[in-house]
């Protein structure tokens, strides 16, 4: 019942073969959903460029590189793909805030408990729900997420999942997080005639209920838009602090 299959082809995307497979055909670059430009007012508010920073499913991205450009000093990337990991190392030898590593980010064991500040994910927890055995995949591995993070950091997820089949895997107590959700219009949304100059900006976080839910009065800009979750890690059990409460500004666009 928790299998999210809307975006799902018959492929098996959390299959390391087929990975190393469309690696080796598709040599070039690729980022899923969107650029680094579009999502750097978040990974800024969020994220500070002195973080150590996990970059889960990194593939053949661009955005890690635009990172470390924007002023990210420490960028570990991991991939299930050997393919893909020994063609960003070999492209980033000379680039030391880049490291990478194969690995399935199901069993991160290599690292210990609370080895990084952030950890980003662009369409990797996806990739898990559209293959075999998805719940327990997906369960492994935000519960090394949640692991692998330090108290305060943040897990920011990108995804095209709404909150009704991602809050699910999301919102168990075990992970201690509290998630704030923003949405934003898929690259190259053309806003319809009828759009309203009133409806709420994509940089002002949505509300959801505690069963979350998105208000029953939410109006999608884009049908097929993008949801960012961001999931910070609390410094305690106790701690029920909220994700800072300041406006994302238009002058880190």
């Amino acid at each position: 019942m928790f299998r999210d299959v809307s975006s799902c082809s018959t492929y098996n995307y959390g299959d390391a073969l087929y990975w190393d497979a469309r690696y080796v055909q598709e040599a070039g670059s690729f980022d899923w959903y969107q650029r680094y430009s579009a999502l750097r007012p978040f990974v800024r508010k969020y994220i500070p460029t002195s973080s150590r920073v996990l970059m889960v499913g990194c593939g053949n991205a661009l955005m890690s590189e635009d990172m470390v450009k924007d002023g990210y000093e420490d960028i570990m990337n991991i991939d299930i793909s050997s393919v893909a990991i020994d063609m960003m190392r070999r492209k980033y030898e000379d680039i030391p805030q880049l490291k990478y590593m194969k690995m399935d980010v199901r069993d991160m064991s290599l690292f210990p408990d609370e080895s990084f500040n952030s950890i980003i994910d662009k369409g990797t927890l996806d990739s898990l729900m559209c293959g075999t055995e998805a719940p327990v995949s997906a369960t492994q591995m935000l519960g090394e997420v949640s692991r692998l993070l330090k108290p305060g950091g943040i897990y920011m997820l990108i995804t095209y999942g709404d909150p009704k089949v991602r809050m699910v895997h999301l919102n168990r107590p075990g992970y201690c997080w509290k998630i704030e959700l923003y949405i934003i219009p898929r690259p190259g949304f053309e806003k319809p005639g009828s759009y309203s100059s009133s409806m709420k900006s994509h940089l002002e976080p949505i509300p959801i209920s505690d069963s979350g839910l998105l208000p029953a009065d939410f109006v999608f800009e884009d049908p097929d838009s993008h949801f960012i979750y961001v999931c910070k890690k609390r410094t305690n059990e106790s701690d029920l602090s909220n994700v800072p409460n300041c406006r994302i500004s238009a002058d880190i666009l």
